[in-house]
């Protein structure tokens, strides 16, 4: 009798026996739905099948596998590990060269909720512009989260335009960005903190995060390269595991805030 192959070989050295596994965490399957869904003949997907039935992660019932409990156990914590793999491999370059610090730990751990994310990178002729995707998706959103801890012009007239609409804003500033908020652009500003509908609130502590914004349509994040030249590079995603992601932050970073305008923000669920 040979030797029994490792829990960690048999799960992660073959990328068909790891699809497989994930695949049966939604329940039992026939060999004619593995074969389908993962474009595989019998021929190739038995043996693997066997793989897993003899170390006990499969058992057969009639004509149908599913998980054991250790098999469930095991893929359980697989799943967001792979994510997670998956969220640094896709955009390595740029998670490579972030400082993770304003994030919070407890985050951090449900990074691999963001597996979806995008990178979004501007142009040399339009650096210090706003997204048009980010502006078309917020102008439809019917509420917004936002943290910033950077100035950008645009920002007062946008939100502006959307308060006027009636749409709920929830909005945390860094106490330099609301100073030059009210320094230069004192009527708009104050022609926004009186609507219902908005709600100011000041961070005091020094957050290591650029930006982000989340709403019922997107979530787009913004975080501070190691070094200190800003790229203006984000991270945006519609996956409802990211938006609830980034209205976790935000909530987290509420509760580390101060209202200014002495409102109460609504969260998106």
């Amino acid at each position: 009798m040979g030797t029994k192959i490792g829990l960690m070989k048999l799960v992660f050295r073959s990328e068909r026996r790891r699809n497989l596994l994930i695949y049966l965490k939604d329940g039992p399957k026939s060999i004619d739905e593995i074969q389908e869904r993962l474009s595989v003949d019998s021929v190739s997907i038995l043996p693997q099948l066997k793989k897993l039935k003899e170390r006990e992660l499969v058992i057969q019932k009639d004509h149908t596998y599913e998980l054991s409990i250790i098999g469930k156990a095991i893929v359980d914590r697989m799943s967001p590990f792979l994510d997670t793999m998956k969220v640094f491999e896709d955009n390595f370059d740029y998670w490579s060269l972030r400082s993770l610090e304003g994030i919070p730990q407890v985050l951090r751990s449900r990074i691999w909720e963001l597996k979806s994310c995008k990178l979004i990178r501007p142009d040399l002729n339009h650096m210090f512009e706003l997204d048009s995707e980010f502006v078309e998706n917020l102008l439809l959103s019917r509420q917004v989260l936002g943290f910033s801890s950077y100035f950008h012009p645009s920002f007062i007239s946008l939100y502006l335009e959307i308060a006027k609409k009636g749409v709920q804003i929830s909005l945390i500033l860094t106490e330099p960005v609301l100073k030059r908020f009210k320094a230069d652009y004192s009527e708009e500003f104050q022609t926004l903190v009186q609507f219902e509908c908005v709600n100011l609130s000041l961070l005091p502590k020094n957050q290591k995060l650029a930006s982000f914004t989340v709403t019922d349509r997107f979530f787009l994040l913004t975080i501070l390269p190691q070094v200190k030249f800003f790229d203006h590079e984000s991270l945006v995603s519609s996956d409802p595991q990211a938006l609830k992601w980034g209205a976790d932050l935000f909530l987290y970073m509420q509760k580390e805030s101060v209202s200014v305008s002495g409102k109460t923000s609504l969260i998106i669920h």
